[in-house]
């Protein structure tokens, strides 16, 4: 197998009323791939748009058009096209023009160089507003101590994947900022590369507040799954342990002061013993149901948090 039909790309682009920055976005992508020389296909997922973006993205060739029934929100939008990416690699990219197509071929460089499984760009110089640069820099940081993922910019949506990156993985609420770390959980190897990231001169910004408290839930989802997704036992069994430890401790005390012939009535030793062996029993027969739910959450699930209503493919 040449170099050329192994490496072939797939342009994944979730776009949200983008009908002023979808036409050119597109032929700066198809001027990148032509002189790159691989095969390649680009799908823009449209997240319910409700201007004219749908009529401008169906008259462009070549692209794969799917477009979602309402706005579930930009990770669900990546989870279609990436599964329906064909090729052997999947890049991904917003659809405002800030990301610079011309770094394509320097991460795909740096990934196959490297070994690694996945790159993430780093736009280490934002051409954003004071106060989202404020919010994300400090997302970073909180993400860079929770969970540790060694990646300077997560939420930077220029990356480039191999495809079996996510022939187990469906990304569900904002988790497509948490993909590098999601991709270590499953032993795959992430690089980062810095990137072009250019200002916003047509549309607004689709961030908000509610995203932020959103990607904040979803950081901790991901520290559980990072840490107790295969066995949630580990959490809350040890966590039951331990009020299974005091009460224990709470029950000799009790037992103590009643052959001391202390009136139990007026202490707190009894109650605590009763919580703190409920609690600690309750808590450990949870970890072992979770455990029983994990495993068939692995072998049966088939659900996905998106409705498609339309595919169209110009070749």
């Amino acid at each position: 197998m040449n170099q050329e039909s192994e490496t072939s790309l797939s342009i994944v682009v979730a776009v949200y009323n983008e009908q002023d920055n979808v036409s050119r976005l597109h032929e700066e992508v198809v001027h990148v791939c032509i002189d790159l020389g691989y095969p390649f296909e680009i799908i823009i997922v449209d997240d319910g748009s409700t201007d004219r973006t749908g009529e401008i993205t169906r008259s462009l060739s070549p692209v794969k058009y799917i477009l979602l029934r309402r706005n579930f929100g930009q990770t669900a939008a990546l989870d279609a096209g990436i599964k329906a990416a064909g090729n052997r690699y999947i890049v991904t990219m917003d659809g405002d023009l800030q990301n610079d197509p011309k770094d394509i071929p320097r991460l795909i460089h740096h990934l196959e160089e490297n070994g690694y499984d996945a790159v993430s760009g780093w736009r280490k110089s934002r051409q954003d507003g004071y106060m989202k640069r404020i919010v994300s820099n400090g997302a970073n940081l909180l993400r860079s101590i929770i969970i540790k993922d060694n990646i300077h910019d997560s939420g930077c949506a220029l990356k480039v994947y191999k495809r079996e990156c996510f022939e187990n993985i469906s990304l569900y609420g904002e988790m497509h900022r948490f993909i590098p770390a999601l991709l270590q959980v499953k032993g795959f190897s992430v690089g980062e590369l810095e990137v072009n990231h250019r200002p916003r001169k047509s549309g607004y910004t689709k961030y908000n507040w509610r995203r932020t408290i959103k990607g904040f839930i979803d950081m901790l989802s991901v520290l559980f799954w990072h840490r107790y997704a295969v066995r949630p036992l580990h959490l809350l069994g040890g966590v039951g342990l331990v009020f299974l430890f005091f009460g224990f401790l709470f029950g000799l005390r009790t037992i103590h002061l009643f052959f001391m012939g202390q009136n139990l009535s007026n202490t707190m030793e009894p109650l605590l013993t009763a919580f703190l062996v409920i609690t600690g029993l309750q808590l450990f027969v949870s970890g072992l149901l979770g455990d029983i739910l994990i495993k068939t959450y692995y072998e049966r699930t088939k659900d996905i948090p998106y409705s498609i209503k339309e595919v169209v493919e110009n070749p």
